[in-house]
């Protein structure tokens, strides 16, 4: 009697696992596109947020390339979008990484057109200090926009300094190094897109149609 008992409880538990594990798949299916979906809207509006609308007509989400280039950070590879108008190039919105923020990594976003003119940088994420590092996320502050129509014309363009460096961004009471750590990281990821322009057009699309 007490192996039968125990044999049921055990069918009882096995077809309980499978009925959980098959509802859980359903409800994966059923909000699997939703979630794709809302993923793709925030990362169109990202996008939007960095380049002006008249300077592209494509779908930037699915025109992009990778590289593994050390000028945009680690942890790698990271997704160069590209910006067409009429068919021709226009612009780079280049993903990349500084770990040199003081709370650690910070991950950034830059937009950059044929003749290394900023058109737009946004954080998309970090650990900085709230009040003090994290005014470089736009919802703290406007400085994220003073990147706005900046020429990058080298690699450690000396005018792409924070203020204390010589430069002529500003830098937080207290909190130096976060803004020092995104405008180095800025003008690498800009200087790298200008002098590969080209070549990071011609490189194959490894955008998936489904992202």
């Amino acid at each position: 009697m007490i192996i039968q008992s125990m044999q049921k409880n055990g069918l009882i538990l096995a077809a309980f696992a499978l009925a959980t594990t098959g509802a859980v798949a359903l409800i994966n299916d059923i909000t699997k596109g939703k979630i794709a979906n809302q993923e793709q809207q925030h990362l169109m509006q990202l996008l939007s947020q960095v380049i002006d609308k008249d300077q592209y007509d494509n779908t930037l989400y699915l025109d992009c390339t990778t590289s593994n280039a050390p000028e945009l950070g680690p942890q790698g590879p990271h997704t160069i979008y590209r910006a067409r108008l009429d068919g021709a190039p226009s612009a780079l919105l280049v993903r990349h990484i500084t770990p040199r923020g003081y709370s650690g990594n910070i991950d950034i976003l830059t937009a950059v057109n044929r003749a290394g003119v900023i058109s737009g940088v946004r954080i998309t994420r970090h650990e900085e200090t709230p009040g003090l590092g994290d005014k470089v996320e736009l919802a703290k502050s406007a400085w994220v926009t003073t990147f706005n129509g900046v020429n990058v014309t080298s690699e450690a363009d000396p005018h792409l300094n924070v203020k204390k460096d010589g430069g002529q961004f500003d830098a937080f009471t207290g909190a130096t190094i976060t803004p020092r750590a995104v405008v180095t990281s800025v003008n690498q990821a800009a200087w790298f897109a200008k002098t590969h322009f080209d070549a990071l057009f011609d490189a194959k699309n490894t955008c998936e149609v489904s992202q």
